[in-house]
């Protein structure tokens, strides 16, 4: 899932966001209307784009909408900058004025990869020194289309044109994601991953970071094994564990796991290198060391990036809260959750600390973006492995191997 891109296409009211889904798609996916002001909430897409791999295009409103509920539309569709890998924006008639210049400036400050489409090039051309100089001074691909075009080969090479576009600005963004044992197994290397079947385990299939582990591995040239935690001990006998350069485990098992596996073997969490993939590691790490200086009463962040319902066994909304208040001796706590892509709470400054979840289902790009935010108010952020880990007494030894 977090391999999967998200491609916001913006502009004004009838400048042809929702054509233009429909054409990249080739199907009638976006309502289109001469009505301004279709398109109301964001609209999502999910399809392969061949050279992508599995994409989501967002359909937003026009940017320009007035009126009470326009301001709303407008909010929402701003909101979904957050969530995007790459934007499409698109102008007409050669001409970008004030809104389209706060959004420029709204990708730029984000670090989004942005591409300016001119529609409805068959009825207004293209201007070429426009196009030259909005290249020249944003350093912005700029590309003549038309959502009209009846010409079919024509239309192709337009579509193609723009993909490659989208290929290159995906391939030089700062959000390009890690592998999950990036610089940490070579071929040959044996991994044992440790994997329980649980309440909180999917019925009939394993957690996205078990699968991404095991993938990584096979491509990788490394060898798996994977046990669950109640036979690991089988596995001790004479020499038992020590082909293994690395053994992974789900958090949740750390304690039991750390027990059996021998101290001079390496021994990390899933949601610990999942977190390494995605970027802001070390700030992680030193989120983590602020447990101990939590106090009575003081505010929790929790951060799912997924929804789910909860049950007993809910790692962030029961596991977590229950044993930071064992580690810590602290009876009080007051925890604020924040489930999928939903924004953050207002009073940020008056968070102690945020915990988020490995952001198994969510991109890079989503993440960071909320990461971001935490640092610029200077709220300590830790991660769900990385917590348990600490309040299990093993946090040192889980993220040895990354120093």
């Amino acid at each position: 899932m977090s391999k999967v891109k998200y491609i916001g296409v913006f502009g004004k009211r009838n400048a042809g966001k929702s054509s233009l889904i429909n054409v990249i798609t080739g199907q009638d996916i976006a309502i289109v209307s001469d009505i301004p002001g279709t398109t109301t909430d964001p609209v999502k897409k999910r399809m392969e784009i061949f050279g992508i791999g599995p994409v989501v295009i967002v359909d937003t409103a026009g940017i320009d909408d007035s009126g009470k509920l326009g301001v709303q539309r407008v909010s929402k569709t701003k909101e979904v900058v957050a969530q995007i890998d790459i934007a499409l924006l698109i102008f007409t008639n050669n001409t970008i004025d004030g809104y389209e210049l706060e959004l420029l400036t709204l990708f730029k400050s984000e670090g989004i990869p942005t591409i300016l489409i001119h529609n409805q090039s068959d009825i207004i051309p293209l201007d070429p020194d426009l196009a030259l100089e909005i290249t020249q001074k944003m350093g912005i691909d700029v590309i003549e289309f038309s959502c009209n075009e009846f010409d079919e080969s024509r239309l192709k090479d337009s579509i193609t044109l723009l993909v490659s576009l989208m290929i290159k600005s995906l391939v030089d963004s700062p959000y390009a994601p890690k592998t999950v044992f990036d610089g940490i197994i070579d071929k040959g290397d044996y991994v044992l991953l440790v994997c329980p079947i649980d309440s909180e385990a999917p019925e009939g299939r394993l957690i996205l970071p078990q699968v991404n582990a095991i993938r990584d591995i096979l491509d990788k040239g490394a060898i798996a094994t994977v046990v669950q935690p109640e036979n690991l001990a089988s596995m001790a006998g004479a020499d038992g564990f020590k082909k293994y350069k690395l053994v992974v485990t789900d958090s949740q098992a750390f304690d039991q796991v750390s027990e059996i596996i021998p101290i001079d073997i390496n021994l990390t969490g899933f949601s610990i290198l999942l977190a390494r993939s995605k970027g802001y590691f070390d700030y992680y790490l030193q989120g983590t060391r602020a447990i101990e200086n939590l106090k009575e009463g003081s505010k929790i962040l929790i951060l799912e990036s997924c929804t789910h319902h909860t049950s007993c066994d809910d790692i962030g909304r029961v596991k977590i809260p229950k044993l930071l208040k064992m580690e810590t001796g602290i009876s009080i706590f007051e925890f604020t959750f924040v489930s999928g892509l939903d924004p953050l709470p207002k009073n940020l400054n008056e968070f102690s600390l945020a915990i988020q979840c490995g952001g198994c289902m969510v991109t890079n790009r989503q993440l960071s973006s909320r990461i971001k935010r935490l640092i610029s108010e200077k709220i300590p952020v830790s991660n769900y492995g990385m917590t348990l880990a600490y309040c299990m007494g093993i946090f040192e030894r889980s993220v040895s191997l990354f120093k």
